[in-house]
C-alpha cells in the first residue's frame, strides 16, 4: 500500500529535548528578568538548529520539537476562549508539583488561529534549508477538554447540554484546522492521552468512581468528537492520532493493551495514521492490529523514548515481523518510531541531546534496513 502523505517509515511523535537556552530564557521570563518577545528569539534559534538536526539524521517528518511549549497539551488548550488554566502557572513548573488543570468557565471560541505561526515558521526554516520534507503540527485531541475533569470541569450554565459543548468543542477545532490548511500544513498530528488511559483498568474504574463516565460509552463518544472536529478537512490534509499513556521525566502513568478501544480505534475513527505505543509489556500484544483497514497505517512506537540505553536492533525487527503477522496486510501496513516524544513537558526524559539523536539514527538504520532506502514508501 502507499502510506499517506506525511507519514514515513521512520517516523516520529514530535517532541526533542529542549536545549539549554530555551530552558533558561524560560526561566528568566519567569523571574520577570526577559520579556517573551526574547524567549521567542531564543526559541526560533533552537527550532533552526533542531529542524537540522532531524534532517541530518535522516527524519522525513519534521517539528519544530515542541519547543515553544512546556505542556504539549496546555499551552495550545488555553488559547481557546472559554477555557481557564488552574492551578500552578509558571512557565517553569518545581518538580514534584501536579501540573495545571485547565478547566471550561464559558462558551467555547477560537478567536484566533493558535498553530499557524509557528506551523509558517517551521515550514520556512525547512524551506530555508533546502528540504521537501514535510512540516508536522502536533496539537492536542480535543477528548484533553473533557476527561480528566469531566461534567464537574464544565460550567454547568455554559453548557447545561454537553452534546452541546461536544459541538462547540469540535467546531473550534475545525477553525484551527482551516488556519492550519490556509497557511499550508498538510499533516497534523492529535496527541491523545485519553483513549489509552481507557485501557487501563485502574484509569476506568476512577473515571467511572470519581467522575460518574460510563467508560464503555466514552470510546464511541471521543471518536465522534475527533470525526466532528476533523470532518471538515480537505482531503489533501492527512490527520495522525498518537496515543500516549504518560510520558514525563522518563516516567509512565497508564498500562493495559488495546482491547478496550481497538475496534473503535481502527474501526471507527476517521484518521489515516496511528502512532501507538509498543515500546514494553504495559501496551498489551499485538492482537488489536487485526482491525486496522486495508487503507490505515499504525506507527508502532517498538523504541523506547524514556530510556539512555539503545534499543536492540535485532529484537525490534523480530517485533516488526511478530506485528507484521497480524497487521492485515503484513509490514506495509506499518512504520517504526518511538513510543512518545522525548520531550512532552518542558523538563523532557532523562537523557542527554546525543543519546537522544542516537536513538533516531538507530530507528532510521532499522527501518532502512526493514522496508529499503525509501523510507516514504
Amino acid at each position: 500500500m502507499v502510506l499517506p502523505p506525511g507519514v514515513y517509515r521512520a517516523d516520529h511523535v514530535g517532541s526533542f529535548l529542549r536545549p539549554k537556552a530555551v530552558h533558561d530564557a524560560r526561566e528568566a521570563v519567569a523571574h520577570e528578568k526577559s520579556t517573551m518577545t526574547e524567549l521567542r528569539k531564543v526559541e526560533d534559534e533552537a527550532i533552526a538548529d533542531v529542524v537540522s538536526k532531524q534532517l541530518e539524521n535522516g527524519l522525513l517528518s519534521v517539528t519544530d520539537g515542541e519547543f515553544r511549549r512546556a505542556y504539549f497539551h496546555i499551552d495550545f488548550l488555553q488559547h481557546l476562549d472559554g477555557i481557564e488554566r488552574k492551578g500552578q502557572t509558571g512557565m517553569i513548573r518545581p518538580y514534584g508539583f501536579s501540573p495545571p488543570v485547565l478547566s471550561v468557565t464559558g462558551k467555547l471560541g477560537h478567536p484566533k488561529p493558535i498553530q499557524v505561526d509557528d506551523y509558517k515558521f517551521l515550514q520556512e526554516t525547512i524551506t530555508k534549508l533546502g528540504s521537501n520534507a514535510t512540516p508536522k503540527v502536533c496539537i492536542p485531541s480535543p477528548t484533553m477538554v473533557h476527561f480528566r475533569g469531566g461534567r464537574a470541569s464544565i460550567d454547568i450554565e455554559a453548557y447545561p447540554d454537553l452534546d452541546v459543548f461536544f459541538d462547540d468543542l469540535a467546531r473550534v477545532y475545525q477553525e484551527e484546522l482551516a488556519s492550519l490548511y490556509e497557511a499550508g500544513a498538510r499533516f497534523v498530528q492529535l496527541d491523545d492521552t485519553n483513549l489509552a488511559y481507557l485501557c487501563d483498568p485502574n484509569m476506568r474504574a476512577e473515571a467511572e468512581k470519581e467522575r460518574n463516565e460510563d467508560v464503555s460509552a466514552l470510546p464511541k463518544k471521543y471518536a465522534a468528537l475527533i470525526n466532528a472536529a476533523i470532518s471538515k478537512r480537505p482531503a489533501d490534509m492527512k490527520i495522525g492520532i498518537h496515543l500516549c499513556r504518560g510520558n514525563y521525566r522518563s516516567k509512565w502513568f497508564a498500562s493495559g493493551g488495546y482491547d478496550p478501544v481497538a475496534e473503535v480505534l481502527f474501526k471507527d475513527l476517521n484518521v489515516d495514521a496511528y502512532f501507538l505505543e509498543y515500546d514494553d509489556a504495559r501496551s498489551g500484544d499485538f492482537g488489536p492490529l487485526k482491525y486496522l483497514p486495508p487503507n490505515k497505517v499504525v506507527v508502532l512506537g517498538l523504541m523506547s523514548s524514556k530510556k539512555r540505553e539503545l534499543d536492540d536492533k535485532e529484537h525490534i525487527i523480530k517485533r516488526l515481523k511478530q506485528a507484521a503477522e497480524i497487521a492485515p496486510q503484513g509490514l506495509d501496513q506499518l512504520c517504526l518510531s518511538h513510543q512518545c516524544g522525548f520531550s512532552s513537558t518542558v523538563e523532557g526524559n532523562d537523557l542527554t541531546e546525543d543519546e537522544q539523536w542516537a536513538k533516531i539514527r538507530l530507528e532510521v538504520e532499522i527501518a532502512k534496513e526493514v522496508w529499503g532506502e525509501d523510507l516514504s514508501k
